[in-house]
């Protein structure tokens, strides 16, 4: 019976493969952060280093000159949650973002829906009415419900309800938290609905084919498969709303005055008109980690939801 002998395989060519892997997966790595580096640096230099400058500002002390310093204090932040006035303004600030989040949630929902079951033409006209808003400039929409809600005679709304006898008396909508939400809806409202046209977008329609076929009214449907599947672009939307509403100041200073103030006009106030910056600082810095929490709360109810599934 011949002996079989075994060869084995030279060991430089495997040697070489590796080397060959190792270079390719570092040229891939350092081509990512070329890519990345001036992104990275922009953000840096025009987010990261201004937003730690204000955090640090929060904590110094102003002298009667002007002049900031130490020694390092949380005054600035006591005197914010310690005092009526502020309380309003930050109560008004969730207050008003929450409902314009649940109604562009209610409102966003239908118009989604038929952006993506409905004809290519209507998905076209429907798309571009919905991004039509954000060509035009905030400040210029805002000054035009400011025209619409006028409390006076004068007021479009008014001088509509007036002549049809629906109303006795002008109605006092501007300068209040009601103008407030109808301008930051009509704002954010796109930042609802995309995301939500694309998660639906990706739901398979044959599973509420097969729901319908069961008996499952249309309603159990929306209830139990279509919210539950379009989860990732609801909580995107409503990040944003949320967040940008939160945030803004250019909707709250017009429509809403000193009946609707918010954080950013507080933001504002404290820092061109009364020139205290570490107060102003607190501020935002408190609107900053208020916006942060939302975010993270919304990404780990998706990551949670994502490792229920996959269990």
């Amino acid at each position: 019976m011949a002996a079989h002998r075994v060869h084995a395989l030279p060991a430089a060519p495997l040697v070489g493969v590796q080397n060959a892997e190792r270079i390719r997966a570092v040229s891939s790595h350092a081509a990512v952060v070329a890519l990345l580096f001036p992104a990275l640096l922009f953000l840096a230099a025009f987010f990261a280093v201004p937003a730690f400058g204000l955090l640090a500002c929060s904590f110094l002390t102003q002298a009667p000159d002007g002049t900031l310093g130490l020694p390092l204090t949380l005054e600035h932040y006591r005197h914010f949650f310690s005092a009526n006035l502020y309380t309003k303004v930050l109560l008004n600030t969730l207050r008003i973002s929450l409902i314009t989040t649940a109604i562009s949630i209610v409102l966003g929902y239908p118009v989604a829906l038929v952006m993506v079951r409905s004809s290519p033409l209507v998905n076209r006209l429907l798309t571009m009415i919905v991004i039509a808003p954000l060509i035009v400039s905030v400040v210029v929409r805002t000054y035009g419900w400011q025209l619409i809600l006028a409390n006076g005679k004068t007021g479009i709304l008014n001088w509509l309800l007036l002549s049809t006898g629906i109303a006795k008396a002008p109605v006092a909508l501007l300068y209040s938290e009601t103008a407030v939400v109808i301008g930051s809806l009509h704002v954010f409202f796109p930042m609802m609905v995309l995301p939500l046209a694309s998660a639906l977008g990706r739901i398979d329609t044959r599973i509420e084919d097969a729901a319908r076929i069961l008996g499952a009214t249309y309603w159990r449907i929306f209830r139990r498969i279509i919210v539950p599947l379009s989860l990732p672009g609801l909580a995107v939307g409503s990040t944003l709303v949320f967040s940008l509403t939160a945030g803004s100041f250019v909707t709250p200073a017009i429509l809403g005055g000193s009946g609707a103030q918010m954080l950013g006009m507080l933001v504002d106030q404290q820092i061109l008109v009364a020139y205290d910056w570490p107060f102003g600082s607190a501020v935002a810095t408190v609107l900053v980690v208020i916006v942060l929490a939302v975010n993270i709360l919304s990404l780990r109810a998706l990551s949670s939801r994502r490792l229920a599934r996959t269990a």
